[in-house]
């Protein structure tokens, strides 16, 4: 029985992932993709063009989780409970599935990202997502603080090198310290000086 297009595809942007995560993604060429997954570079080229392409894929997975949560969180009122709930939200989308290799390809070749249209359209919706984060205190450490949040999901990925360490301690971590840094947003607004317990 013939594979299907989707899952064929799938296939393409696991080992590339793989190989870019493994070598980086200045190193692997589409050859390389090609005879990891054991078919043709003709094969490969009626998916994806070029590594842009399979770069830009993973990219655009990304962009549909966060379109949608931005839009939610939007709709909700701006309090510490739908900051709360919008890091928790966007740090489920992170640690499910593939996201973790995605991840570590992602912090392995910002180099290579920053000069692909999808590296960009992806700093943009983070800094929607950050936007979505301070709604309600425009103070530029507000801004700072929410960037900060996301990073804390982020990070997790690379700077928590506890041997041994589960993605689940890791998740609980990352939250830890994005909910102290959200905690602290409005504070300032309501009169508050301390993030409160």
């Amino acid at each position: 029985m013939r594979e299907s297009t989707g899952g064929t595809r799938d296939r393409i942007k696991a080992v590339a992932l793989e190989l870019f995560t493994e070598q980086g993604y200045e190193a692997t060429s589409l050859r390389e993709i090609a005879e990891r997954l054991n078919v043709t570079k003709a094969a490969l080229y009626y998916h994806f063009k070029s590594k842009d392409e399979i770069v830009t894929s993973f990219v655009e997975d990304r962009l549909d989780r966060m379109d949608a949560l931005i839009t939610w969180a939007r709709s909700q009122p701006a309090t510490l409970d739908t900051r709360r709930e919008v890091i928790g939200r966007y740090a489920d989308s992170m640690f499910d599935s593939e996201q973790p290799s995605v991840m570590r390809f992602f912090e392995q070749n910002q180099t290579a990202l920053k000069s692909l249209a999808a590296g960009r359209v992806m700093r943009d919706r983070m800094l929607q997502l950050a936007d979505v984060l301070s709604r309600g205190d425009e103070s530029p450490a507000a801004q700072l603080r929410a960037a900060l949040a996301i990073f804390a999901v982020h990070s997790s990925w690379f700077a928590v090198r506890t041997p041994g360490i589960t993605d689940p301690e890791r998740r609980r971590i990352a939250l830890e310290v994005a909910d102290e840094l959200l905690a602290a947003i409005g504070a300032t607004a309501t009169g508050d000086t301390a993030p409160p317990d």
